[in-house]
């Protein structure tokens, strides 16, 4: 039996710290299309369990270790990635450090939530955004 399904992704909302003092949050440039800015992710592979490839993901394209704090939503609208239908499961993390661009992350960068760039964003990821910010 053939069964089709969409492709299940991870996205992370990394919040920076520096000691006790919130610096914001960390977004990625693209190497690959689409071009732009987004949550660090990626796809969760056969045998993985959900929150392993969202720490790897963390890991390889920003280089940080990342701690879970929970969930903030899925995100499945099939129009949510250009290339194929994708289920996200979006994850609100913390971590300290500085991060750098790694694996398909061209480059990172922390940004206040004052700062971010929303028309830059790709993907659904300024939904998500507003969703974590509130508004």
């Amino acid at each position: 039996m053939s069964i089709k399904t969409p492709y299940l992704a991870v996205d992370g909302i990394i919040k920076i710290f520096e000691k006790d003092r919130f610096k914001g949050i960390v977004l990625i440039e693209r190497k690959n299309p689409p071009f732009g800015l987004a949550l660090p992710g990626g796809f969760v592979e056969v045998g993985e369990r959900v929150e392993d490839a969202l720490i790897r993901e963390m890991k390889e394209e920003t280089t940080l270790n990342v701690k879970i704090e929970r969930l903030l939503n899925v995100y499945s609208d099939p129009k949510r990635d250009p290339r194929f239908h994708t289920a996200s499961c979006v994850f609100i993390c913390s971590a300290t450090g500085t991060p750098k661009g790694s694996d398909d992350a061209k480059e990172a960068f922390v940004y206040r939530l004052e700062d971010i760039p929303f028309d830059r964003l790709v993907f659904d990821h300024k939904k998500i955004l507003r969703d974590f910010i509130g508004f």
